[in-house]
């Protein structure tokens, strides 16, 4: 059920974070707010965080997503419609950015690219995420929505991505940690040495063994009665 057997540097494949992102979803997002609300999802990748999360909530409301991936996005649409969620979720063949949907949400949610390298000439370019992985967050986090769902990682400047929401009028209403094993794309050479880079400028945080993955959920400051920057950022540099 929901997994794929395609090769791993032609879609994305971590079943751990998947999961962990479909757990986000559904604690921060669709179980704790009005069921008809409209989420656009950038980097939907092969569809299976969202459709294990409508699958096990009572959500009725709309997801939009976005996948340039052609491949991802077939394998999307093909399973959304085995379990019969067409009327919940679409997933489009597009850039997130180039459609006005994003501009009407109520969320937007994502487990952003996060890689940190020089360039995008990883296994996977689309999961570039710039030099310090947090360039597609940060973007995310420019276009004005209200509320938005975002994978952050310790080895990705997380300060600097929280700093920068906090900058943007947004405070972290609340979020969830996990901590992941380093799999086959955050161990790729050129993506390792980016990290040991970021750690020794003071933005990476991680042990020999594990780094840790937030689902954090940023709200507008005045729609948010409370802001959890400094207990995250404690978590998340605690290595």
């Amino acid at each position: 059920m929901l997994t794929s057997s395609h090769p791993l540097k032609q879609v994305f494949h971590c079943p751990e974070e998947s999961d962990f992102y479909a757990h986000s979803l559904e604690s921060l997002v669709l179980n704790a707010s009005d069921n008809s609300r409209l989420i656009v999802e950038f980097g939907s990748g092969e569809g299976s965080p969202v459709i294990k999360s409508l699958l096990r909530t009572d959500f009725d409301g709309s997801i939009q997503g976005f996948e340039l991936n052609n491949v991802a996005w077939k394998i999307a649409h093909s399973q959304i419609k085995q379990y019969e969620l067409s009327e919940q979720y679409t997933v489009h063949n597009c850039s997130f950015f180039d459609s006005p949907l994003y501009e009407s949400a109520d969320c937007i949610i994502s487990n952003p690219p996060y890689l940190p390298a020089v360039d995008d000439k990883i296994y996977q370019p689309l999961l570039h995420g710039g030099t310090d992985g947090s360039t597609i967050a940060k973007k995310l986090l420019s276009v004005g929505c209200d509320e938005v769902l975002l994978m952050v990682s310790s080895y990705s400047n997380p300060v600097g991505l929280i700093d920068y929401a906090l900058d943007r009028g947004y405070s972290v209403a609340n979020f969830e940690i996990a901590p992941l094993t380093f799999g086959y794309y955050s161990s790729e050479p050129k993506v390792k040495s980016a990290i040991a880079n970021l750690r020794k400028e003071g933005m990476a945080f991680y042990s020999e063994n594990i780094y840790l993955l937030a689902g954090v959920l940023f709200k507008q400051q005045q729609k948010s009665q409370r802001d959890l920057s400094i207990e995250l950022i404690q978590l998340m540099t605690a290595f």
